[in-house]
């Protein structure tokens, strides 16, 4: 015996629906990967490095080359990473790989507050310190640390006691030796 026509039809209207259901579905699904690459997008290295705070990574530097130790600190524009050669102070920009790093990010809004510290604090922690100053081209050489101004420190070099200025867009990384 045949189906009533109601049967039918009600039949009918729900294959429609689970259609549209399932058409929706991957339509949904294509906007949220969409906006998740978009979001992506808008992520900066320094997140990803404020998730490796305390791991162990590898960065190879413009420069330098590899530096290798345990991540300590990210900052606006720098990083801190301390090895058994001694710390390092790394310009971001600078940084050409990471290899060790977090798979996930910290967005800034969760940074903590010495994170929006410049390298010119970083760098007067090291006033009167010894430093090898590693430009980001040319030869690294000995220097002991003087007067930071906002883009430039002032440094002894060699037995000339008048200071050299370097500014910080010639910086590639500061190490601190151990």
């Amino acid at each position: 015996m045949d189906e009533p026509w109601e049967a039918r039809l009600f039949a009918f209207l729900d294959d429609l629906e689970q259609q549209a259901g399932a058409t929706f579905a991957a339509e949904r699904d294509q906007e949220v990967a969409e906006r998740a690459r978009a979001e992506y997008a808008r992520v900066v290295l320094a997140a990803r490095l404020m998730a490796s705070v305390e791991r162990d990574v590898t960065l190879t530097v413009d420069g330098v080359g590899p530096v290798s130790g345990r991540l300590r600190r990210v900052a606006d524009g720098w990083c801190l990473v301390v090895a058994s050669t001694g710390s390092w102070i790394v310009r971001l920009d600078a940084v050409a790989l990471v290899r060790g790093g977090a798979a996930t990010a910290v967005p800034p809004e969760a940074w903590p507050a010495t994170a929006r510290l410049g390298l010119g604090s970083a760098l007067r922690r090291l006033t009167g310190e010894r430093c090898q100053i590693h430009p980001r081209r040319g030869t690294p050489y000995e220097a002991r640390l003087g007067r930071v101004g906002a883009d430039f420190v002032e440094a002894v070099v060699g037995a000339d006691p008048a200071p050299v200025l370097i500014a910080f867009s010639g910086l590639a990384a500061v190490q601190q030796r151990g």
